[in-house]
């Protein structure tokens, strides 16, 4: 659908708000305003308060500001600790977890896994005339779509009662499985005009078997590939209540908005390229890189097309080494290296030990890069994206899907902190910003 004079309009007038609306650095030095609610150091500016979880990057010491191996905590326990206790799957248990706010003994979680088990399931024709029609090569925008439709379904959307909140909230994070396989195949039938098959959760299976069971045609999977993917879950389910996802669900929940808007605003946020995409990017800058580097152990090689890209003179020009550094970690993400275990043996079992050298070579190299070359504040480590894009792609999980998985657990720690948010429900959230308009007579 063309539409001339509006593009044509729209070009003409956009000099105008670059014009208008661009103010200097000078002046958000001036009033003193921290640019992304961050300090000059990177600390983030303290909104709120909240029980769910931990992010660790500093220690005090000394009366000193240090940094530290990154720790993440889920409800008083480390991920580390959770994921070494794991006995079977453990994002459900998680999930009790994070939203309830305690451990759930064998029968609760036998209880909550029949919960999630009766509401993974959708309106009749739901998948024919919402997820079928109009199709969206963007996943995440399918689902939002979806998201907010389901709206029309629920006879009691307006109620912020915790009880209806938590029935919302289950019931979603049982569907978003679905609604990101069913939009992809959709997508692939009517768009690459590939094969289109709609496969059933099957009851008794974990999240990370059914999406698995859902996305392949056979519907077959290993203990292994279902294993890595619920490590995989288990790390993204959450990380506080600053991330830009997780606070636009606070700042919706605040205004007194209901659960379909608040989970549908964090997805247009966990969209973003700056939140929920950066794997994607990591993906494409190791395909660039495969091509200039064609034996992973020559790590002069490595250094060497590593520092073009430092210097702005390979794969998109953007000076940046992808899946290096984090706006709050700095020895070390702690999800990275709970996943990088993980990863080794799917790379063995998968036979892309090659791959995998390559990805330990820039780990090593590209922290040091940056250092030597790049002014910076804190330490630089690899982050969890710089291995979750190449789990994916051994399990066979198209790019497509890449953002949506990680929407897919982290649906669970938006859900607790817009619980957590209606428990202590207080004033709507609502920053200051500074007029800096010339007035005019």
């Amino acid at each position: 659908m063309a539409f001339e004079k509006i593009n044509e309009f729209a070009a003409d007038k956009q000099k105008l708000c670059v014009e208008h609306d661009t103010i200097s650095d000078e002046l958000f030095r001036e009033y003193g305003v921290n640019r992304g609610l961050r300090d000059i150091n990177g600390k983030g500016v303290l909104t709120g308060l909240t029980r769910i979880s931990k992010v660790v990057s500093f220690k005090d010491e000394n009366g000193e500001h240090v940094p530290c191996d990154g720790e993440l905590w889920y409800r008083g326990y480390n991920i580390n600790t959770l994921i070494k206790n794991l006995d079977g799957f453990g994002f459900e248990k998680t999930a009790y977890l994070l939203i309830f706010g305690e451990m759930p003994t064998a029968q609760q979680l036998a209880e909550f896994n029949d919960v999630l088990t009766e509401c993974r399931t959708l309106p009749s024709n739901f998948t024919r005339d919402v997820i079928m029609k109009a199709p969206s090569k963007d996943i995440m925008n399918s689902m939002t779509k979806s998201i907010l439709t389901l709206s029309s379904y629920d006879d009691d959307i307006a109620s912020n009662s915790i009880d209806n909140c938590i029935r919302q909230c289950l019931q979603l994070t049982a569907v978003f499985p679905m609604l990101a396989v069913y939009g992809y195949h959709a997508y692939n039938h009517y768009e690459n005009d590939d094969s289109m098959y709609i496969h059933r959760p099957t009851s008794g299976l974990s999240t990370a078997e059914n999406f698995l069971r859902l996305l392949r045609p056979d519907m077959q999977y290993t203990e292994l590939e279902a294993r890595v993917l619920d490590i995989v879950l288990m790390l993204h389910m959450e990380h506080g209540g600053g991330n830009n996802s997780t606070f636009t669900t606070r700042v919706v929940t605040s205004s007194g908005s209901d659960t379909y808007s608040a989970i549908a605003a964090a997805m247009s946020s966990l969209k973003g390229p700056r939140h929920g995409g950066a794997n994607l990017k990591v993906m494409q800058m190791m395909q660039d890189i495969r091509t200039h580097v064609t034996d992973p152990q020559d790590k002069d090689a490595v250094r060497a097309y590593l520092s073009k890209l430092l210097a702005g003179e390979a794969f998109d020009g953007k000076g940046l080494i992808y899946g290096m550094g984090h706006a709050v970690y700095s020895i070390s993400d702690p999800r990275e290296r709970v996943l990088k275990s993980y990863v080794q043996k799917l790379a063995e079992a998968k036979g892309k030990t090659s791959d995998m050298a390559l990805y330990s070579a820039i780990e090593e190299i590209a922290p040091q890069l940056i250092a030597e070359k790049r002014r910076i504040y804190k330490g630089v480590s690899p982050n969890v994206d710089f291995y979750s894009g190449f789990v994916y792609d051994m399990l066979g999980i198209p790019l497509e899907l890449y953002t949506p998985l990680f929407a897919i657990a982290r649906v669970v720690g938006w859900s607790a902190h817009r619980i957590e948010e209606l428990v202590g429900m207080g004033k709507i959230i609502r920053p200051a910003y500074k007029s800096v308009m010339e007035e005019i007579e």
